[in-house]
């Protein structure tokens, strides 16, 4: 089983889209997928939870966690999204940035850009490792 971590700075937007994108397109057989922040926010960002609730995805009653080196040990891949200095160090695993927009305050049609274009890496990620779902 596969760990990613999806971590930005207050795990409030970004890296709370994919790691419910993730989940919903890798083999859970495979990989899996969690979302923390180097400095959590209280709430998911409404914004952030109605475009995913638009497709399907709830994050009601998420709360934001605190990356810790507990909740990463022995994660395969983390992946950060903005937290420029603020990024956290995962030992052993492979890290890649996307740098994305925070979504928290913007237009509902910008936000829906970022989750689109989360969508997409996320996408990318999952079939070029090999952990999309069977058919």
């Amino acid at each position: 089983m596969i760990t990613v971590v999806f971590a930005c700075v207050h795990n409030a937007g970004r890296s709370q889209m994919a790691a419910a994108l993730f989940n919903r397109a890798a083999d859970p057989a495979r990989a899996r997928a969690i979302s923390a922040g180097t400095s959590p926010g209280e709430r998911v960002h409404p914004e952030v939870v109605s475009v995913m609730t638009e497709i399907g995805a709830d994050l009601t009653g998420i709360a934001p966690q605190r990356l810790t080196a507990d909740l990463a040990r022995g994660a395969a891949w983390l992946i950060t999204m903005g937290c420029g200095d603020q990024c956290p160090f995962v030992a052993g695993a492979r890290v890649e940035e996307w740098p994305l927009p925070d979504p928290k305050g913007r237009p509902l049609a910008e936000v829906r850009t970022i989750r689109d274009d989360i969508a997409g890496r996320v996408a990318d990620l999952v079939a070029r490792e090999g952990w999309t779902r069977d058919s």
